[in-house]
């Protein structure tokens, strides 16, 4: 038999849609006569999610559209709503053609009978590990709606934290692709407009001068080969990125870093603790949660790591003590987390630790802006000073041997 996806009119001319198994099209068209609808147009029903590819979209529901899903169904639920009414609810909200076919998709589902977690299982490359994790938590622990406001508050808070640290990286950012600009700038329409007048006057060149010329003269002469190199650099970099061990080295590259690894370190503490302890509260034990949570951490490092300590956790060892042995937080979150373990309160302590290191996620993306900014200054002022130098030392020298 097939599952069918059908659009069929009763006897008060209304028109429904749902899914329905059946031989073929005449067998439902049977099926649906026996309940005194009329079937009007079907289709094989697969249940896949919808290709980006026609909505220019990235094939993922983006963070904004997700905590706006989760806030909506966290009312309706409250207010006492199935789920399947919320599911129907939502499918005509608007959110983006990608999101809303899913939510379509998924509606069909649990119509004919499938839980909602399962249904959100076949869409797994287009939501979080994290997000289909809680909201089968919430079905198991009957507390759906706790959750999904949970998770509208944890998305809403990662977001924000996002949009800061590009805020506040978009100043150096500019930065370097000024510097960037004017120097190719400068090498490839100033310099050869002044070298071309002095050559006229057949004035020598050395040192700095000749150094910056010859420079000037391979970009003029390669940029072809040079603009090639690059793009193929980049993108070698980028493929290496996307294997499972480029990742971790670039990952374990961050963490080691002494300009980034403070921003790094404490966007691991902040997600970590918002998302454990929204595990913790949601009712899963200490043992369910760090099977879950490791997704939230954002770096294959920390994950590994966070994996060795989850196993020693689970054999006894401490909380605080794993976590400590594997250097994976900042000294304050054990500690805290230490306190939790002793007071058996580690799940109402770590959402206010969370709120901690939000601030300090802010307080280290704000020192990181500005140690880099006056080092971009300082570059960008040594690049184009060399240059002038070099630009104007022979006519110097031509003005002092006609004094």
């Amino acid at each position: 038999m097939k599952q069918y996806k059908y659009t069929a009119l009763n006897i008060n001319k209304e028109k429904f849609t749902g899914t329905f198994l059946a031989e073929d099209e005449k067998d439902l068209a049977t099926q649906l006569a026996k309940q005194n609808l009329y079937l009007l147009s079907c289709s094989v029903y697969t249940g896949k999610t919808p290709s980006a590819f026609f909505t220019l979209g990235t094939g993922k529901v983006s963070i904004p559209e997700l905590s706006n899903f989760c806030s909506q169904f966290s009312i309706m639920l409250s207010a006492g709503m199935t789920v399947l009414d919320c599911l129907e609810a939502l499918k005509e909200q608007p959110f983006s053609s990608l999101f809303k076919g899913i939510i379509q998709i998924v509606y069909d589902d649990v119509k004919s009978g499938i839980v909602m977690s399962e249904a959100l299982e076949k869409h797994a490359k287009v939501f979080p590990d994290f997000f289909r994790n809680m909201v089968y938590v919430g079905e198991v622990s009957g507390k759906l709606d706790q959750v999904f406001k949970s998770l509208s508050d944890y998305y809403e808070k990662d977001a924000a934290v996002k949009r800061k640290t590009k805020s506040a990286l978009a100043y150096p950012l500019m930065l370097a692709l000024m510097t960037v600009g004017i120097v190719i700038l400068m090498l490839v329409f100033v310099i050869p407009t002044f070298r071309d007048a002095l050559s006229s006057l057949e004035v020598p060149l050395t040192g700095l001068t000749k150094v910056i010329y010859g420079i000037s003269d391979f970009i003029l002469a390669y940029w072809l080969y040079i603009l090639a190199g690059v793009v193929l650099i980049v993108s070698v970099l980028v493929i290496i990125g996307k294997t499972e061990k480029g990742r971790l080295a670039y990952d374990k590259f961050k963490l080691k870093l002494p300009v980034i690894k403070g921003v790094q370190y404490n966007l691991i503490a902040s997600r970590f603790a918002r998302a454990f302890a929204l595990m913790l509260t949601s009712g899963l034990d200490i043992v369910e949660a760090l099977d879950a949570v490791k997704i939230v951490i954002g770096n294959k490092d920390a994950e590994a790591r966070f994996a060795t300590a989850a196993e020693e956790i689970k054999h006894g060892s401490k909380l605080a003590v794993a976590f400590e042995k594997y250097n994976l937080f900042p000294q304050i979150l054990i500690q805290m987390i230490a306190v939790g373990e002793r007071t058996a309160s580690l799940d109402s302590i770590l959402v206010k630790t969370s709120e901690f290191f939000d601030e300090e996620v802010d307080t280290s993306i704000n020192s990181l802006t500005n140690k880099i900014q006056p080092i971009m200054l300082i570059i960008l002022g040594a690049l184009v000073g060399t240059m002038f130098i070099a630009i104007y030392s022979p006519m110097i020298s031509i003005m002092e041997n006609l004094v």
